[in-house]
């Protein structure tokens, strides 16, 4: 009896221990579902929302470019120039849409990688060498506009430092490099800077309100008329649209967009699009109005040099223009640092390797990698700021880079890619849009660069004050107004 109580507790102990760890064992499960969970969680709350991805790719696409809308109505004329901006708008949507279409059907949600999927090699290199000139010169030209912008607003206020512009030029791009730039470029995804999107745009809204205002004032009424004004239709077409695509440019920036976004999905993706597209128009199409019918066909090719710099509303906005470009610098940034540092491990590892897609950036383990972007980063940054002064006037570079860069990123790659990958015939429904995008493509770069090469550099001046700002003082002689008036394009004042 006694050893059958024995082997009684020792059975009843063992169906215990049993059952200990079979509870043990849940436990762990419900743990590790839990820590998977809040993972889980976390990575969801770094993710931008529908919201927050519109800011972020808003705040790409309305730069700097805005301000050259009226502009580029004055080249095409009043009337076939709105008709051009809704066209390019319309366009940019669709290639938009179309390049993540080519991410789902090749499953490489990379700009490159989705070019390496269609043309091997050759198509990831030619992609990989436009994408990252692209924001590489955008970069450098917002430090010249910072530059330029700020050192002549500091002028207004303490007169004596115009006797060296330069020096002052200078000392704004690196403060500003310094101070604002780098700190915000170091931040590793976009979805961290949805609150400085919303504060760069509301900084563009509020130029808008002081253009619109200065309108409706009637402060600019002695801009004189000119027999090129109010034109409905002017010939120079083709450099109107390479103006209006380098305003609506983004498509570098797309992947890191949608990769940033929470779930993910292309009915998600066109609702973004859409969204911004459409608000980044309506803002294009407000300055153009405003400005052209302000300035007519003296508006130049940055519309804030139009205004009087003893204008203290407009100065104001010249600083709001500023603080809109550096908060857009840093998502430019970002582009070029992911192509380095992915042709970086390409070259090493030998294998195929593309932007941090697989995962948020933000969710870096830190360590080694961490290191090698903030270092990537830092070069960028600094070799934009130490070409940036050695440029002055970038109206008709910027335009010609445009059109070698701009349009081809924006149309030409994405529907020649999505002829590749799509399974339908060339003459399908699904594809004749995307042949029709590489053809427009096309013409407008090959005839714009064959129109602006010639006189690249021909209409850049300096030292030229707005005949209708001049006092008496001021006055030169009575040709200045009608040079001013002939050549808009490329003009920066000098105090």
């Amino acid at each position: 009896m006694q050893y059958k109580s024995l082997e009684l507790e020792k059975k009843k102990f063992g169906e215990g221990s049993d059952d200990s760890t079979e509870a043990a064992a849940f436990d762990d499960i419900n743990s590790l579902m839990k820590a998977e969970a809040q993972a889980a969680a976390t990575q969801e709350d770094s993710l931008s929302s529908l919201p927050q991805a519109s800011f972020n790719y808003i705040n790409s696409i309305v730069g700097s470019g805005v301000i050259g809308i009226p502009y580029a109505l004055h080249r095409a004329g009043f009337g076939l120039g709105l008709f051009l901006l809704v066209i390019v708008a319309v366009i940019t949507d669709y290639s938009l849409i179309l390049m993540v279409r080519c991410g789902h059907l090749s499953g490489r949600f990379s700009y490159p990688g989705v070019m390496e999927a269609a043309y091997g090699k050759t198509g990831y290199y030619l992609l990989s060498l436009l994408q990252f000139m692209y924001p590489f010169l955008a970069m450098i030209s917002y430090n010249v506009v910072v530059g330029d912008t700020l050192s002549k607003v500091l002028v207004r206020l303490v007169p004596s430092w115009g006797t060296s512009m330069g020096a002052v030029r200078f000392g704004v791009v690196l403060v500003v490099t310094v101070f604002v730039v780098i700190p915000l470029c170091l931040y590793k995804n976009v979805s961290r800077l949805a609150k400085a999107s919303f504060l760069s745009l509301a900084c563009v809204v509020i130029i808008l309100v002081a253009i619109v205002y200065k309108l409706l004032a009637g402060d600019y009424d002695v801009v004189p008329n000119t027999p090129e004004s109010w034109r409905f239709a002017h010939s120079d077409l083709i450099p109107a649209v390479g103006i209006m695509a380098f305003a609506f440019m983004c498509h570098h920036n797309t992947f890191l967009v949608y990769q940033s976004m929470r779930n993910a999905t292309m009915e998600r993706w066109e609702k973004v699009t859409h969204l911004s597209v459409g608000f980044a128009w309506l803002v294009a199409a407000c300055f153009g109005i405003a400005g052209y019918c302000t300035f007519r066909a003296l508006s130049q090719g940055d519309l804030l040099e139009n205004y009087c710099w003893d204008d203290d509303l407009m100065n104001f906005s010249r600083v709001l223009f500023s603080v809109s470009i550096l908060l857009t610098f840093p998502i430019e940034c970002f582009v070029s640092r992911e192509i380095v540092r992915t042709q970086i491990k390409r070259f090493y590892s030998q294998e195929v390797v593309e932007y941090d897609t697989d995962k948020d950036p933000s969710h870096a383990t830190g360590g080694e990698e961490d290191e090698k972007a903030v270092t990537t980063t830092l070069v960028i940054v600094f070799a934009a700021f130490i070409i940036s002064p050695y440029t002055e006037c970038l109206g008709p570079v910027l335009e010609l880079n445009g059109l070698l860069a701009a349009i081809p990123l924006a149309y030409i790659l994405p529907g020649l890619a999505y002829i590749q990958l799509s399974p339908h015939s060339l003459f399908s429904q699904e594809k004749l849009p995307a042949a029709g995008l590489v053809v427009f493509g096309t013409i407008v770069t090959i005839s714009g660069a064959a129109l602006l090469m010639p006189n690249l550099m021909g209409d850049c001046r300096t030292g030229i004050i707005m005949g209708y700002c001049r006092d008496d003082e001021l006055s030169l002689n009575g040709t200045a107004s009608a040079l001013v008036a002939t050549t808009p394009a490329c003009v920066t004042d000098r105090v």
